[in-house]
């Protein structure tokens, strides 16, 4: 994976310094607006709370791989403050979004976007934030440490063939965790089948290792080759879209697969409008029963 990463970063480039970083490369951004127009406190400590957790993100060694400055994985952690029970304690959302490089290209593509809808924590200007791999400390740690792995192996998952694996693998620990010691729900098996349990279930469950190997296929036979060979390109995305269209009959509403379209329906209809009519008519059927909210704009693939 690191060679191919290296090839698609740094091919053609001389004299960067092989200077080692941290994998991430993580935008962290906080909107308190909602929490301040109906509380009316003073939250300025927000501030504080950006700077822990961009350094938590960024500065932690999360592999055992060495990344140069330009190999960071681009990713944002969007948080929204939406309600404080008590000093400290906070209701939010988050969301998580994790881009790549096409290869020959300026283009950043999403390989992952996701809605966390219960991002509860707690935190106070002198609490330590501090992960400890095996045991449960605190929510915070736990929700950065989850989706630090989680946007580890989405990344990786498009540079070899199931390459986040062992990410999938902490992630699911640190759930496991969880469950034990976390009073939010969304680390639990019940409830909203959108929440955290869901999603590291289905990025390890075997019913869905078709799509994981699609996803590399459709980035390194595809994206990457897109300057070389367009129609390779749509070929794989079409095989893509089918690989969905067989998991979803067998796994209706998986979390992963409806977050895929968040992240990626734009792409692939702007890839599919270039081809040809029957390349297009097959999108539009496909793209319209797994994605029927954005219906009337893949209609316009049969123009």
């Amino acid at each position: 994976m690191k060679t191919v990463r290296i090839l698609l970063l740094l091919l053609g480039l001389s004299g960067l310094a092989l200077a080692q970083a941290q994998e991430l490369n993580c935008q962290v951004n906080i909107n308190s607006d909602q929490l301040i127009a109906q509380q009316k406190t003073d939250f300025s400590y927000v501030n504080q709370l950006k700077t822990v957790i961009s350094e938590f993100m960024n500065t932690r060694r999360w592999t055992n791989d060495q990344f140069t400055p330009a190999e960071r994985i681009n990713c944002s952690l969007n948080i929204n403050l939406v309600k404080s029970l008590t000093q400290g304690v906070f209701e939010a959302t988050a969301q998580i979004v994790v881009t790549r490089p096409v290869y020959g290209t300026s283009y950043e593509t999403t390989t992952f976007s996701y809605v966390d809808r219960a991002f509860n924590f707690v935190y106070l200007p002198t609490t330590p934030i501090y992960f400890r791999e095996n045991v449960y400390s605190d929510e915070l740690t736990s929700l950065l440490a989850f989706y630090a792995n989680i946007i580890l192996a989405a990344d990786y998952d498009t540079f070899s063939r199931q390459g986040g694996n062992p990410y999938i693998q902490r992630a699911y620990a640190i759930v496991n965790l969880a469950q034990q010691g976390s009073v939010n729900s969304s680390w639990q098996t019940g409830g909203d089948r959108r929440n955290r349990y869901w999603l590291i279930e289905n990025m390890q469950n075997q019913q869905l290792t078709p799509f994981r190997d699609a996803m590399y296929t459709y980035h390194r036979q595809g994206l990457d080759v897109f300057g070389a060979n367009p129609v390779q390109v749509r070929k794989q995305t079409l095989d893509l879209l089918t690989t969905i269209r067989t998991i979803g009959q067998q796994l209706p509403n998986s979390v992963l697969l409806n977050s895929f379209f968040d992240a990626k329906g734009e792409e692939i209809y702007n890839i599919l409008f270039e081809g040809t009519q029957p390349e297009r008519k097959k999108a539009f059927d496909l793209l319209s029963f797994l994605d029927p909210s954005k219906t009337e704009t893949y209609r316009k693939l049969l123009w």
